[in-house]
């Protein structure tokens, strides 16, 4: 008998389970109350999703990727980037489909538009576009409260506010920006947040906000506790190699990494990532110090496998307030010992829990690397994140909430 695709989603997915259309009745049975049946009915008629995001799909494979790529299984999904300014003559939008069923829309826009020119010509591109791509019944997901400028004549069956982080504190953010937020508030029927932390400051701001840390894809960094064909820019690299990856932009604290390069010469600082939002210049050039540039997410687990210790050198200000990175996991999966400046969501729980090591200071962060870098062959170490991260994985993040929308939108169709 053919499974419905939301089964044999599950089946992939969660292989512990082996679910079968066979075993529907014990399944429902067993998990009464969990929102699992009616999560399968919402995937079933998944409405067409339209998210409207601040970061490029093709940039650093993250939060968005990993959630939306599993929601395009079921359906249209149509990501719709910020504009470029590429000189067009016609404004128009350019519609290119991704691996695995996304179709990534990116609004060309000519140069020297005002601010409100740039929403009103949105607003007439999405209202052709979503003519021509007849969506009728479709659901709005936001990672960009800016985004709210031009698409508040529509009329979605349910809103979603995916909210990452604290926008407002980053470099270059829009003046509108929490006026349009507030805005998103009150369109939203759901909130979700990137760590307990931004859970907490926005708590009070919505009736429906839900917690939801940055989970991993623990099979893909896992990779990294295997030997690897190692990188050809990594491999001439002395060991002890202090890795990290991710953007490079004004979260990170570069004094910390000048000073903690030149108090250790015989360590090699690892950077793999673009930099963003500021000069390159002001990277500290220490000898130690390499800058790999971007790598793609596959590419991840053989740059890591060959580091000593992973790092999290972030500075501590109103840009790293709310942040919960999801490398802290990610470089878990793969092994590697830890050490982090004290940000509050890798504090709480990784920090309590002692799975990761926390330093604030050049010569404390030294001392944690110094600690950490003996820490590999530890297996008591090893056991404890094996068992913290045995329940963390994207697809159950994703699943639960599906189960949260799927009731949202009932409420919605309750009430229409």
């Amino acid at each position: 008998m053919l499974k419905t695709k939301a089964e044999s989603y599950r089946t992939e997915s969660i292989g512990e389970q082996n679910l079968t259309i066979s075993h529907r009745d014990l399944y429902n049975q067993e998990k009464a109350g969990s929102g699992e049946a009616n999560a399968d009915a919402f995937l079933e008629n998944m409405p067409d999703i339209v998210c409207f995001s601040h970061l490029r799909w093709d940039f650093v494979y993250q939060r968005p990727q990993h959630l939306l790529s599993r929601f395009a299984k079921f359906g249209r999904l149509f990501f719709v980037e910020e504009p470029v300014y590429d000189g067009a003559t016609t404004p128009y939008l350019q519609v290119a489909d991704r691996p695995g069923g996304v179709q990534v829309v990116l609004p060309h826009l000519p140069h020297g538009l005002s601010a409100p020119q740039t929403e009103a010509i949105q607003k007439e591109l999405l209202d052709a576009f979503f003519k021509e791509q007849n969506l009728q019944s479709y659901l709005f997901w936001y990672y960009t409260p800016m985004a709210m400028s031009f698409t508040a004549q529509f009329n979605p069956v349910l809103t979603v506010y995916d909210c990452m982080d604290e926008l407002s504190a980053f470099k270059f953010a829009p003046a509108r920006l929490k006026e349009l937020e507030e805005q998103l508030f009150k369109k939203a029927d759901l909130v979700f947040t990137g760590g307990q932390s931004l859970y907490e400051a926005k708590q009070a701001q919505h009736q429906q906000v839900y917690a939801f840390p940055s989970s991993i894809d623990k099979a893909h960094f896992a990779q990294a506790k295997q030997t690897q064909e190692a990188p050809a820019d990594q491999a001439q690299i002395p060991h002890p190699r202090i890795g990290f990856f991710g953007v490079i932009d004004e979260r990170m604290d570069l004094d910390l990494l000048a000073a903690v390069a030149t108090a250790m010469p015989a360590w090699h600082l690892v950077i793999v990532g673009p930099v963003v939002k500021i000069d390159p210049a002001l990277l500290p050039q220490n000898e130690n110090i390499h800058y790999l540039g971007s790598k793609s997410y596959q590419e991840l687990p053989a740059y890591v496998s060959g580091w000593d210790v992973a790092m999290l050198p972030f500075a501590i200000n109103e840009s790293t307030k709310f942040i919960s990175p999801t490398k802290t996991p990610e470089y878990l999966a793969a092994g590697k010992p830890v050490v982090s400046t004290p940000i509050r969501d890798v504090v709480r729980p990784y920090g309590d829990a002692k799975l990761v090591h926390i330093a604030l200071g050049p010569d404390a962060f030294i001392a944690a690397t110094e600690e950490a870098l003996l820490q590999a062959e530890d297996a008591k170490w090893q056991s404890e994140v094996e068992a913290f991260l045995a329940d963390m994985s994207w697809d159950q993040t994703w699943r639960r909430m599906v189960e949260l929308m799927s009731k949202a939108l009932h409420q919605n169709e309750k009430k229409a």
